[in-house]
């Protein structure tokens, strides 16, 4: 028995029968003809597709367009008579007309030939995936907000749109249902002869998720980028002036602004009821109208805002209905209202921020709010912390409290605001710090910091010819506010 016992566990167990041939054999995965077969046509078809590409590569042709002797005197006649996969290189010179490309194609301006379109429409429609257009002037669209009359509508996927120059157009570029594109080193200027409102976005993306957007410039739009139903983009080192709101966002989820510059513009940016939003080391500043403000949250949750300096602006950052929510290492300095949070705000966290020389760091719209002040021991730097810190331990030994006296005045009058730095108001925020009588609002921040935050902001991209031309490697924050928005307004005009 024990012997047939034995037999048996040695046919189960190759580690048992010590067969190392054996033992490999059962490392091996074990496949049926059905899975054998799928993999099979898998590597077929990956050899398919390489051949195919490989063929079109081959025999893609380059088509010129311009005067003669070229092959071809429009663009329209070289991209009919193109193949899919081929490049048309077009000539300095004006070419008027509206220019479809519906096969996949690349655009190469040698010399910043223009494209102007007939007044009416869209100049340039994408509607096959994977073209490319480079190099152009793009002008004179129609005048239609409803019909989305563009200098560049893209309708289709995976497109690269790099280094054109946009100008009398009602919108700029327009993403329409399109996916994984490239938006690269473009500038864009709108119609300042019209109105704000009759103007159309410089970037404009409707349902249009996963691209990249960076190192643009656009002003004299209505908004300088609009974005709806659009999520899991990446947008960086653009730059966004003279506009009304710099960035308009609505219901686009996850995405990533880095970099930007959005400054002089009736507002900075408006992001609403959207999620997991990241904002990182981007600028606002000087953006001042009516109601303006520098960023704006509404009925967004589970946003991250880190490294961004919000200067100079009428109001820095307004939150209403925003939820748990993460402000940390920002610059927020010279504006004339900080902060305004309305109650229906919660689960907010601001921690070791830089709060400088604000007129005015809080206004609270409602009767409280559970916005945390600090994290870990360590809270938030104000300029305006007539505290001490007895243990050196960098913290202040009494708690600050986020207000002043004029708060509600300031709610119910905002144009009192021009007189908070006045010597009247100044003595009178001193005699009320030393004998308060005025119930204000509850936040504190229960441990503030001594010194500021040191952050690095490269305000300019390092390159070879200029290894040092980031212009701060450290902020000194007392000087911060003016220098910067002054340096800015001089650069982008």
């Amino acid at each position: 028995m024990r012997a047939r016992q034995k037999r048996e566990l040695d046919r189960v167990s190759p580690r048992r029968r010590g067969g190392a041939e054996n033992a490999k054999e059962t490392r091996q995965p074990l496949r049926s003809p059905r899975l054998r077969g799928a993999m099979a046509s898998c590597s077929k078809l990956l050899a398919f597709l390489s051949i195919a590409f490989l063929t079109i590569a081959a025999n893609a042709e380059t088509l010129t367009v311009g005067p003669s002797p070229a092959r071809f005197q429009t663009i329209q006649s070289a991209i009919a008579a193109a193949k899919s996969g081929d490049t048309i290189q077009v000539q300095p010179g004006a070419y008027t007309g509206r220019f479809i490309l519906d096969k996949q194609l690349a655009i190469e301006g040698v010399g910043k030939p223009v494209l102007r379109g007939e007044g009416r429409g869209s100049v340039v429609i994408m509607i096959a995936d994977r073209c490319s257009i480079r190099g152009f002037v793009i002008e004179h669209s129609g005048g239609d907000l409803q019909a989305e009359d563009s200098g560049l509508l893209l309708k289709s996927n995976e497109n690269t749109v790099a280094g054109n120059e946009l100008r009398d157009t009602l919108y700029g570029i327009y993403l329409y249902h399109s996916q994984r594109n490239m938006i690269r080193g473009n500038t864009v200027r709108g119609r300042r002869e019209l109105e704000v409102g009759s103007r159309g976005a410089g970037l404009h993306l409707w349902n249009s998720p996963d691209n990249t957007i960076e190192e643009n410039t656009i002003t004299d739009a209505r908004d300088g980028m609009y974005i709806q139903s659009s999520p899991g983009n990446n947008i960086r080192r653009n730059r966004v002036f003279g506009v009304r709101y710099g960035l308009h966002y609505m219901s686009s989820d996850s995405n990533k602004f880095e970099d930007n510059v959005f400054s002089d513009n009736v507002a900075g940016a408006a992001i609403m009821y959207s999620r997991k939003i990241e904002l990182r080391r981007n600028a606002f500043i000087h953006n001042r109208g009516f109601s303006s403000f520098g960023v704006l949250f509404q009925d967004c949750e589970e946003n991250v805002a880190e490294e961004n300096f919000i200067i100079d602006n009428a109001t820095g950052v307004f939150a209403e209905a925003l939820r748990k929510s993460v402000f940390r290492h920002n610059v927020i300095a010279e504006n004339d209202l900080a902060l305004e949070i309305f109650s229906s705000s919660a689960q907010n966290l601001f921690v070791e921020n830089n709060f400088v020389e604000n007129l005015s760091p809080l206004r609270l719209i409602g009767k409280h709010s559970d916005t945390r002040w600090q994290e870990g021991g360590r809270g938030n730097y104000w300029s305006d912390y007539r505290g001490y810190d007895l243990d050196s331990d960098g913290v202040g030994d009494v708690a600050h409290k986020v207000q002043n006296v004029f708060e509600y005045l300031e709610g119910d009058y905002p144009r009192l605001r021009l007189y908070l730095s006045s010597p009247a108001a100044q003595a009178l925020a001193a005699a009320e710090q030393a004998f308060p009588i005025i119930k204000g609002s509850s936040e504190k921040d229960g441990a503030p910091l001594m010194k500021p935050i040191a952050i690095h902001f490269p305000l300019e991209k390092p390159g070879p010819a200029a290894p040092a031309r980031s212009l701060f490697a450290l902020l000194s924050l007392s000087l911060a506010g003016t220098a910067i928005a002054l340096m800015w307004r001089g650069r982008l005009r």
